[in-house]
């Protein structure tokens, strides 16, 4: 990581996707003092009124009254902008990121899956873009309120060389909010890894209607589990981002910890709501294919959450 860093005192914070991610890290950075502002949709009542509750297995808390908008038209310019929000919603993030940004703003994307800094890159020319991902178990549970099961750790990347500069004082931040942070250099790296979790766990979920325990702990289950990630990690290493297999067992012993769990896509499936099928398969498929190799079993549960979708949408 470069040691030269970029003054931003008094960083403004907008959250962009207020749930279970949102909710979470935007809560932890207000709680500890630094100004934060939420963008909310179906939730922007009750929060303007009751402010954002996050239960989380470290310590309940609350806040408010939390600066709660409807509109990025109506917020203020941001020094750091978390974009929390599924990626199913992307179409229109350039169009909603514009009014926050200034020539320092840097734009740090907390989503699933892949292409997406580059996709953004694109639309919004000019913008200081990075990329995360998030290891934690936290959902809402209702209007406003979020709950936090376990785990909590956040991995940063730069995809611009000016987010370099600009993440280390965003990490001290987060580190005094109570928050795991670390630096990754290599954003490829780090989104392939958080793959090898995502592609089993959330598609296979939504497809055998389970836990993430009850795959975990069934052996048939479990082997299809461990052969989705070996996979995974050998389209990333023709992708250029090797992943020891020590990885997988690490993915492995950590989820054996949880509690019962439903990821993001078990989620929305249930909620009627489109999944992530796009940056967290068909967009590593594709990147997988254009380097040489044919990632046979994520194409199946591709196929399968796409039919499943689709049978959904039809039967409305």
């Amino acid at each position: 990581m470069l040691e030269e860093k970029i003054s931003m005192a008094g960083r403004k914070y907008a959250i962009i996707g207020t749930g279970g991610i949102g909710g979470y890290y935007g809560g932890r950075l207000a709680r500890s003092g630094q100004e934060v502002h939420f963008l909310l949709r179906s939730d922007y009542e009750a929060v303007r009124e009751d402010g954002l509750r996050v239960d989380s297995v470290d310590g309940d808390f609350r806040i408010f009254p939390a600066k709660a908008y409807n509109d990025t038209r109506q917020m203020p310019r941001c020094d750091v902008i978390l974009v929390c929000m599924k990626t199913t919603g992307n179409t229109a993030l350039a169009t909603m990121l514009a009014p926050l940004l200034h020539e320092n703003s840097l734009v740090i994307l907390i989503q699933n899956g892949l292409d997406m800094e580059q996709e953004l890159s694109a639309a919004l020319p000019g913008a200081i873009l990075a990329g995360a991902t998030a290891f934690i178990c936290t959902f809402k549970v209702g209007p406003g309120h979020v709950r936090h099961a376990a785990y909590g750790d956040l991995s940063l990347a730069p995809f611009h060389q000016a987010a370099e500069m600009l993440l280390p004082a965003v990490m001290d931040d987060m580190r005094q909010a109570g928050i795991t942070v670390r630096y990754e250099p290599d954003l490829r790296l780090l989104r392939w890894q958080k793959l090898v979790w995502n592609i089993p766990y959330n598609g296979l979920t939504v497809v055998l209607d389970a836990t993430t325990a009850e795959l975990t702990f069934q052996p048939d289950s479990r082997r299809l589990v461990i052969s989705l990630m070996r996979e995974v990690t050998a389209a990333a290493a023709c992708c250029g981002a090797e992943i020891a297999d020590s990885f997988i067992d690490r993915m492995i012993t950590l989820t054996e910890k949880m509690t019962p769990y439903a990821p993001s896509m078990k989620l929305d499936y249930d909620a009627g709501r489109p999944m992530e099928i796009r940056t967290m398969y068909l967009n590593p498929l594709q990147q997988a294919r254009q380097a040489g190799f044919e990632m046979k079993k994520v194409q199946m549960l591709a196929d399968l959450l796409s039919f499943m979708q689709e049978r959904r949408l039809n039967s409305k």
